[in-house]
């Protein structure tokens, strides 16, 4: 199958209009671990604290044991007679030389002096991990007030995100670079509405006035084909008319339904993805026998959160495709749908003419025909694989094409389930 884009053509019995999404994204999943901003600047916070708690503890311990060093000198030296013991931190003898006494007394001391550095340090380092703590925390709400204008404009522009352009973030308090962030966001905002509001209005009116001239005018040339009086050149030139109507008409809707669909779903409900592929099949079978291709494939129910009818026209714009641009004979077209984890997937294999890799990314462009001519083609109007993209982006999803060594493609649509 060369890479060219198919007829864009609605179903029949629908316009094939997706309409004005409204659906809000789903906020991203709250973790623990993710580094966020205010993790961050709590961590640094009591990381900060931290480091002068420490610093502080080390000089007050050095500045402690300088003093008890210089407290342990005896004020008076024993020259003779007996001792008596006023405590068990440690052991002197009862009598003996002023000498032995002395030493003796020296090193109970040192004991002493040791053993309140180390309470010393043991309590210091308790109250220094409570403080610690304390700071931690202290930080953490302190960087939630400081961040909150954040998550206020995050919060405003995930529901922007589902196509709500009323949504203003209007930031009070003091005129801070927040506020300016919150201002400037609010004008990008102005005119992303005003943008899209006069986009909406155009499509609106392109619809009618675009539509009600075309219609009158396949009126009036099946009207002119109905009369059996009229010469066979003017029967012809009708037919030719016609034909051409039929193709502006399909570039017509191919165009509203490319310029609504590049937003988010709205109506969205589980959907059989085999099913609508199926459907798509059945209304392509007569093209495909007319064109003596087959149509096979196994598809494997899977259901996805979506619209119905834009499924069906993911399934027929590509099957449709397929079927137009193949082998003259014994062509076939292969459309299947299975499941993976968390995603439904849809293949559409056709057998075709060779097809470059480097020609794979035009494929998707609007009235892109790779060798083919760009008018008098019955092939559509350039338009089904560009509605495709902009469907399958809706949904979330993504649409590859691969070129098969035999000839043809590959197209591969994955959808979130």
């Amino acid at each position: 199958m060369p890479p060219t884009l198919p007829s864009g053509s609605a179903p029949p019995g629908s316009s094939g209009i997706p309409p004005k999404p409204t659906w809000d994204p789903a906020p991203p999943a709250a973790s623990w671990f993710r580094p966020t901003i205010r993790i961050r600047l709590t961590l640094l916070y009591g990381g900060m604290f931290l480091i002068a708690g420490i610093i502080l503890l080390t000089i007050i311990y050095l500045l402690a044991a300088r003093a008890m060093n210089d407290g342990v000198v005896m004020p008076v030296r024993i020259l003779g007679g007996r001792v008596e013991m006023t405590s068990d931190a440690c052991q002197l003898p009862s009598s003996g030389l002023a000498n032995e006494l002395n030493d003796a007394i020296h090193r109970c001391l040192q004991i002493q002096r040791e053993a309140a550095l180390d309470s010393l340090l043991k309590r210091s380092l308790l109250a220094l991990l409570g403080v610690a703590v304390a700071a931690f925390a202290f930080g953490y709400v302190m960087a939630g007030r400081v961040l909150s204008p954040l998550g206020r404009i995050t919060r405003t522009a995930r529901q922007v995100a589902g196509s709500d352009l009323h949504r203003r973030i209007e930031l009070d308090g003091p005129d801070d670079e927040l506020k300016e962030l919150s201002d400037t966001f609010d004008e990008m905002l102005d005119r992303l509405d005003r943008a899209f509001t006069a986009q909406q209005r155009f499509v609106a009116n392109a619809s009618h006035e675009l539509r009600t001239p075309l219609a009158i005018n396949r009126t009036l040339l099946e009207v002119q084909l109905s009369d059996p009086g009229a010469p066979a050149e003017v029967q012809q030139l009708s037919k030719n008319l016609l034909a051409t109507n039929e193709r502006s008409e399909a570039l017509v809707e191919g165009l509203l339904l490319l310029a609504r669909s590049e937003n988010e779903i709205v109506d969205r409900k589980p959907v059989d993805l085999s099913e609508a592929a199926s459907h798509a099949v059945e209304q392509v079978r007569a093209e495909a026998e007319q064109r003596g291709v087959e149509l096979r494939g196994a598809r494997q129910p899977v259901y996805v959160q979506s619209n119905g009818v834009l499924l069906e026209r993911i399934a027929m714009n590509l099957t449709q495709n397929a079927v137009r641009y193949n082998i003259a004979e014994g062509g076939w077209v292969s459309v299947d749908t299975r499941a993976r984890p968390g995603q439904a997937v849809l293949t559409v294999e056709n057998s075709g003419p060779q097809v470059p890799a480097y020609e794979i990314d035009n494929i998707f462009e609007p009235f892109r025909r790779l060798r083919a001519e760009r008018t008098g083609s019955d092939k559509g109007v350039g338009l089904g694989l560009s509605i495709v993209r902009s469907v399958v982006r809706a949904h979330g999803g993504t649409i590859t094409a691969e070129p098969r060594d035999e000839g043809g493609l590959v197209m591969r649509v994955v959808l979130p389930v």
